[in-house]
């Protein structure tokens, strides 16, 4: 994993709907709960988080003072040149760079070849996250 794919934050700055790394997999905080300090220390927190691309969940433990890793999310509009099956081929809107993604079962029946779709990029993968709706 390269640099600059992720940062570091303190426990304490994690809230439900922002992302973190658990097991390196770039996940979306769904749940927190902590427990008080104990006499043996700090507040533990239990993170709870779906992965943005297989959609598991994952459980982080940590004390609120520990650092939790932090992917670097990127954002960015594509445009759907062809489908073919549940594959979708992609033209980057800013570099115009041609890459292949699967299509979710849930946008099937929205994508269509010229639509935009919303990716979002994280520790070198890539996923379809909505069909953006024409204006027309």
């Amino acid at each position: 994993m390269s640099e600059g794919e992720k940062t570091f934050a303190s426990a304490k700055e994690a809230k439900v709907g922002k992302y973190i790394l658990i097991e390196d997999i770039p996940c979306r905080v769904v749940n927190i709960e902590s427990s008080a300090p104990g006499k043996h220390g700090a507040a533990k927190m239990r993170i709870t988080g779906i992965g943005i691309f297989d959609g598991q969940k994952k459980i982080l433990l940590k004390p609120s003072d520990g650092d939790i890793e932090v992917p670097m999310i990127i954002r960015k509009n594509a445009q759907i040149t062809s489908i073919s099956g549940n594959s979708v081929q992609l033209m980057d809107g800013e570099t115009y760079e041609v890459f292949e993604l699967t299509l979710p079962e849930e946008f099937a029946a929205d994508a269509e070849v010229g639509r935009e779709v919303e990716i979002i990029e994280a520790m070198g993968k890539k996923s379809i996250q909505r069909v953006i709706k024409s204006s027309g």
